[in-house]
């Protein structure tokens, strides 16, 4: 199901004959011919958010489900359309569980896949075979199967953000097939698993020269199909077309006031978009269908990744990644040591609990060099690597630190804590802006561990220039730049500690430069836990705590009323005595010095959010924004508030401390804890979105409790527009992809036609693949407020299948006073040429099974079967129970034609007399093999097999 009504704006450039297509998807009220990728407002019709949401919640449930009843767990959640991330989360922790339960990362990860989905409609909304459109069966599964050999790839290198994006790109393409084609009208009720099955014939097409539809009758399209292709069941699918009535004759059309070919004889469509589309009649059963289909492709996955990689795979984690970036030159002998000692604690602490962290990344650098980038899920791996860190060289001083933290960004989960480690300047500075714009995309927090800054004895010291750089890249990220001496710096890296924990949230966070006495106020609600203030600043700086009973406790005690404080450099650290007091607390700050305060806490209770962007004259479609907010503009935000039913959500604000300004926004629901919040006119700035609530989840509480909670990461607005829009969003090892973008003055968020100017382009990817791009581009007079230009991106050959690279391009003015981004990411894909599942057969079966099933419990029986790969096969990976409770040993013996075999024995009491095998070859297609004892009371029992 896909939005596949468009206008296209046709930009003429000067001097050549170039057009720039800019694909606008339309929505008009009252117009229904186009089903929405995200929201929608009619009340009853699907998106494919909805889709996608529903099957990974569901498919999730069900491993969890067959998890707990491997491990002889009660499992007793419902399995429905109902789910929630809350309830799903819940009902797959442990039963032994004690943290907090948060959401924050599931949700995360569903909306990256969600998101993914969507931009199929802008990246690829005029082709067919993206949309199964034209009858384009075989290109569209060829998408499919290319897509899913990619997912599999990114989950075997353990790169799951690459997994999620290039899924959720998969599932539009799976899910419009059911929209699109008439297999609903064909009477079909399962889903047409041989999309999913490259090894399997696509069977009943109709051919070029069958005639498909006939003309609708007035207004309805309900019988406009032909009753011969009904009868005979062949598959065809709607023409579709912006600019020319041509397509076939006797062709079905997919419908709608936007489609030209649906006004040529046969008139009408057939596509089932949303309940007013041409088949509105079927939707419902389309979208049903387009539920089961990605119910199954996700089976499919889970079985050639397993278990444990497919919940990774959905985000199903309770805690974030650990990621450190570490300086290694001469003088880090110390920082290196104390990242080490804090790392080991945390795993050996965490190990084998629902607080492990998901995942460890590693990213060394000195000079020349950085990396390279260590992803794992494996605390061991990262524990060698952190150990085999040396500090060495490093006599120039500056050093590529901001190379490093590029790579980190863009591997680490969104939302991740980032701690870098360093005493050195950065080399490579000129990269702020675009770490600032990673920053921003990722909504990472980065924490700067700044040793011995400013030692006067030290060649390799920071002056003020240096660790402002870091100062201004911690605010953007709501970290904080920590500056200590090398003896103190294990009582910094209780930050580390802190921020490892489950569910943690931020209150308030506020940052003041130039410095100045201000009072800050914060609530505490009944939900929180283990509450943490921050604050830095120079050693003159004062402060004093209230409590909301009127307790207070000033800069001077170590250990008062109110918590216990502890110093390390520009840190004061106070660890709260109680969570009891809840109500709203005052922090006093006396400094004309820059200063910071955090508060911190674990709650259940929090929110994510995703800037998303409608399009010119298109209020009710919307697609995620990857750059800033226009100054003067509006901004829309998708917020998703976790915590459960009981948490109200009356207010959302953008807030900007430095005015102080806050804005309001618009609040709509949109069920299940999200809203599509809406803010007018949003001045030029730098914002946090603050969100304001109850919650009524405490049985102790006779009313509801009152609720703050902060968005860590900044929004800054401009009034530079960069766009950008690559025809493909895979790359191959060994070829190019260009991408056009543009770059345009506003002014109150409106395009300045008679702008002019120039603007410095930069152009970085994080993977050092080859790049080219111009220097700046300009705004000439005439150009309509715009100038254009190309990016080209080159994979090597030698770039892994299943790995991403993520391209930023920058525009700045040339006052150096503003600047914009767009961050676009590509997956690195292989062909892929096998893609035929592994065969099976049968080599023997034992006879022994009694014919009296009492007695069945005495006695096993045992199946053992080849399992190879085909002739030109990539071979065998692995071969795993999926159905049965006995035992299965594996070997590799080689065949008589010299290929390798896998010999399965699988042996189990007869009382189980069934089997199924899954096995997966090394590109992950699947085939399965299954043996069954069959009894009987006048012959010995036998085996069968079968592959499927």
């Amino acid at each position: 199901m896909t939005v596949l009504c468009e206008f296209i704006i046709i930009i003429m450039s000067t001097g050549c004959s170039v057009l720039l297509l800019l694909a606008v998807v339309v929505v008009l009220t009252g117009l229904t011919q186009c089903f929405q990728a995200l929201f929608v407002f009619d009340g009853n019709s699907t998106t494919h958010r909805d889709v996608t949401r529903k099957a990974v919640l569901r498919k999730t449930a069900e491993v969890c489900q067959d998890i707990a009843a491997a491990d002889g767990r009660d499992f007793t959640l419902t399995i429905d359309d109902s789910l929630t991330a809350e309830r799903v989360q819940d009902a797959c922790s442990s039963e032994n569980s004690t943290s907090l339960l948060s959401s924050v990362l599931f949700h995360s990860s569903i909306a990256k896949m969600y998101f993914s989905n969507a931009n199929v409609d802008l990246v690829s909304v005029l082709s067919d075979k993206h949309h199964f459109d034209g009858e384009a069966f075989q290109e569209g599964r060829d998408l499919i199967t290319q897509g899913v050999s990619a997912v599999k790839a990114s989950v075997k290198q353990e790169n799951f953000i690459a997994g999620r994006w290039t899924l959720g790109r998969v599932c539009h393409t799976l899910q419009d097939f059911y929209s699109h084609s008439n297999w609903v009208e064909l009477g079909n009720t399962a889903p047409y698993s041989v999309l999913i099955s490259p090894d399997q014939p696509l069977e009943n097409l109709a051919g070029l020269n069958i005639s498909t539809c006939r003309n609708c009758t007035g207004q309805s399209c309900d019988d406009n199909i032909l009753p011969d292709v009904l009868q005979q069941g062949l598959l065809t699918s709607g023409y579709f077309s912006l600019f020319s009535p041509e397509k076939p004759e006797g062709k079905c059309s997919h419908g709608g006031q936007f489609d030209q070919t649906s006004k040529q004889d046969p008139l009408g469509g057939i596509n089932k978009d949303d309940i007013g589309s041409s088949h509105g009649s079927l939707h419902h059963q389309a979208a049903d269908l387009a539920v089961n289909a990605t119910l199954e492709l996700l089976e499919d996955i889970r079985i050639a990744v397993g278990d444990k990689n497919f919940l990774r795979l959905m985000g199903l984690s309770q805690s974030s990644a650990l990621c450190f970036v570490i300086d290694t030159t001469g003088s880090m002998s110390d920082d290196i040591a104390e990242a080490k000692r804090v790392s080991f604690d945390i795993i050996d602490s965490k190990r084998g609990t629902e607080q492990e962290p998901s995942a460890y990344i590693l990213v060394p650098f000195n000079d020349p060099g950085f990396g390279p980038l260590l992803m794992t899920t494996d605390a061991d791996t990262f524990k060698e690597s952190i150990n085999k860190l040396t500090a060495s060289g490093g006599g120039d001083i500056p050093e590529l630190c901001l190379s490093g933290l590029q790579l980190a960004l863009t591997a680490a989960p969104s939302s991740s804590e980032i701690f870098v480690f360093t005493d050195a300047p950065a080399k490579d500075a000129d990269l702020k802006n675009t770490i600032t714009a990673l920053i921003e995309s990722t909504k990472s927090v980065v924490t700067f561990l700044l040793t011995d800054v400013l030692a006067r004895r030290r060649k390799r010291a920071l002056n003020q220039a240096d660790a402002q750089l870091y100062r201004d890249l911690a605010r953007a990220s709501g970290g904080q730049a920590i500056e200590v001496s090398k003896s103190d710096l294990s009582m910094a890296t209780s930050v580390i500690e802190d921020s490892s924990a489950s569910a943690v949230v931020t209150l308030f966070q506020v940052v003041r430069n130039p410095g100045k006495p201000d009072n800050f106020t914060f609530t505490v609600d009944g939900s929180l836990q283990n509450m943490t203030v921050y604050i830095t600043g120079t050693p003159s700086l004062t402060f004093n705590l209230t409590s909301s009973t009127g307790v207070s406790q000033s800069s001077s005690e170590s250990s008062g009323p109110l918590a216990s404080l502890s110093l390390a450099g520009n840190l004061r650290r106070l660890s709260l005595n109680s969570d009891k007091d809840t109500g709203l607390w005052e922090i006093k700050v006396d400094s004309n010095d820059p200063y910071s305060v955090k508060v911190i806490g674990q709650s259940s209770v929090n929110f994510i959010y995703n800037l998303v962007e409608a399009h010119e004259g298109v209020p009710s479609e919307y697609f995620l924004k990857e750059s800033r907010p226009l100054s003067g503009g509006n901004t829309s935000l998708l917020v998703t508030v976790t915590g459960g039913d009981a948490v109200k959500v009356p207010e959302i604000t953008l807030y900007d401390s430095s005015g102080p300004t806050e804005v309001n926004g618009t609040m709509q629901s949109l069920g299940d804890g999200n809203f599509l919040v809406t803010f007018s006119e949003i001045p030029a700035g730098d914002f946090v979105v603050r969100m304001r609530g109850e919650d009524s989840s405490s049985s102790s509480r006779s009313t509801p409790g009152t609720f703050q909670r902060q968005a860590s990461t900044q929004i800054k607005t401009s009034s530079i527009s960069v766009t950008a829009q690559a025809n493909s969003t895979n790359i191959e090892p060994g070829s190019t992809v260009s991408i056009p973008f543009t770059v345009a003055t506003t002014s109150g968020g409106v395009l300045n036609e008679t702008a002019t100017g120039t603007f410095t382009v930069r152009a970085t990817n994080d993977r050092s693949f080859d790049s080219a791009s111009p220097s700046s581009v300009t705004i000439e007079e005439g150009n309509g407020g715009k100038a254009n230009g190309t990016v080209t991106l080159t994979a090597p050959d030698s770039a892994t299948s299943g790995s991403d690279v993520t391209l930023t391009i920058e525009a700045e003015d040339a006052a150096a006073t503003d600047n914009n981004y767009v961050v676009l990411r590509f997956s690195v894909a292989a062909k892929v040429t096998d893609v035929n599942g592994p065969l099976c057969q049968e080599v023997s079966t034992s006879t022994n099974c009694p014919s009296s099933s009492s007695l069945c419990d005495s006695s096993q029986w045992e199946f053992v079967a080849n399992v190879t790969d085909g002739v030109n096969g990539t071979g065998i990976e692995s071969v795993t129970i999926r159905e049965g409770n006995g035992t299965l040993n594996t070997s590799t013996v080689v065949g008589p034609g010299g290929e390798n075999v896998t010999v399965a024995s699988y042996k189990a009491s007869c009382c189980a007399y069934r089997v199924q095998l899954s096995a997966v070859d090394n590109v992950g297609n699947v085939g399965f093999c299954v043996g069954q004892a069959k009894q009987s009371t006048t012959v010995a029992p036998v085996t069968t097999a079968n592959c499927q």
